[in-house]
């Protein structure tokens, strides 16, 4: 047993480089007012000993990917004057938040086969759906995944860009993360992949988290918490509400 122990790790490839990397806040706070902002995360290749000495250049993906749940997207048409849904598609556990970010086009960084075997590209990231019985991810292509995507990026929520991750040096990099006004409540797993040739060289990941503040974290914090006060006092603001109004526009 010690013996083909000792093999399966004699076979096993020792990683040359390693990422080290981090992220300007780890904790961001939502206020009311809050309006997006924009992480930076750095970073540098370390290489040890046994790095090739051909190897000079690397690409870098970063996956950003956000608190998960389940959402739908559904299918309206135009009917007798009015617009109905008509069909729909369950997403199941699916990011709220999704970013790839990568210092050239991915097409370049690697090929078909390594992309979607990394789920590099919103193309190739898998987006598991309920198709009847079943559950799987489907072609790119089809026309509820295609929408999907389309409605989360034109909310800054999906986003991919090809040319975000810049080299400082050889080995320094950085990116910025743009989070849009609407962005969830959660942690956020930052996965950063290093290719050369083609090939996967090593990958780390880091996270941060994004927490409300204020009344609004109040409310929620008492509504799941205690939710005999929460009660009461949603009671009786309505009814210091309703008075107010009464005063308000009472005719004398």
């Amino acid at each position: 047993m010690l013996g083909l122990l000792s093999a399966v790790l004699a076979a096993a490839p020792a990683r040359a480089e390693r990422l080290i990397v981090s992220v300007s806040n780890h904790r961001v706070t939502v206020t009311p007012n809050y309006s997006g902002g924009e992480l930076v995360l750095f970073g540098s290749v370390e290489k040890d000993a046994t790095a090739p000495p051909g190897r000079g250049s690397y690409d870098l993906v970063v996956t950003v990917s956000g608190p998960r749940a389940d959402m739908v997207t559904r299918r309206k048409e135009r009917r007798f004057g009015i617009w109905i849904n008509t069909d729909s598609r369950q997403f199941l556990q699916v990011p709220g938040y999704l970013a790839l970010f990568a210092n050239r086009p991915f097409d370049e960084i690697a090929s078909a086969e390594v992309q979607r075997r990394q789920q590099l590209g919103l193309n190739n990231v898998l987006l598991m759906q309920r198709v009847g019985p079943d559950f799987a991810d489907v072609v790119p292509n089809d026309a509820f995944r295609s929408a999907f995507v389309r409605l989360r990026s034109e909310h800054g929520l999906y986003r991919e860009a090809t040319s975000a991750v810049t080299f400082l040096t050889p080995t320094l990099f950085r990116t910025g993360i743009p989070l849009p006004a609407e962005v969830p409540i959660g942690i956020y797993t930052v996965e950063i992949k290093l290719f050369s040739d083609g090939a996967l060289v090593t990958k780390t990941e880091t996270a941060f988290e994004i927490v409300k503040v204020g009344f609004e974290q109040f409310v929620a914090t008492t509504a799941r918490q205690d939710g005999l006060i929460y009660g009461l006092v949603t009671a009786f603001m309505a009814l210091m509400t309703g008075w107010m109004a009464s005063i308000v526009f009472r005719k004398d």
